[in-house]
């Protein structure tokens, strides 16, 4: 009977511990520079963005050009970002609101519900 509830509780501890290693790291992790390319049915235009993440909130910079930025907000559930941007006063931006999913390398998704997808592709650190 003791060797059973040893077991038993053995089993619980893995369980729970692997539960545990599967909710670690599951949430998108943004922080870095990113390559950005919309595809609208107009055509593609490609971009850059800059982020950085404290917990599930997402602050940063996006634009066609390191010069020619906006800033942009939002948050991560998961492996899904939800990105809204913030256009200077008499400026337009591409999109007012994108959710994308993702890897630590690549986020892919939709553009203002559907019209158009986007595409972040991670930089490499340029040492």
């Amino acid at each position: 009977m003791l060797r059973r509830m040893t077991v038993l509780t053995m089993l619980v501890a893995l369980g729970a511990a692997a539960q545990g290693l599967a909710g670690a790291g599951q949430d998108l992790q943004t922080t870095g520079a990113w390559t950005v390319t919309i595809t609208q049915p107009a055509g593609t235009v490609s971009g850059l963005a800059i982020f950085s993440q404290d917990g599930a909130t997402v602050t940063g910079m996006i634009g066609p050009a390191e010069t020619d930025m906006m800033p942009a907000e939002g948050t991560v559930e998961g492996t899904t970002l939800t990105l809204r941007t913030r256009p200077r006063t008499g400026r337009t931006a591409a999109f007012a609101q994108c959710e994308v999913t993702g890897t630590p390398d690549r986020m892919t998704g939709t553009i203002d519900g559907d019209k158009g997808t986007i595409e972040f592709v991670r930089k490499p650190r340029q040492e």
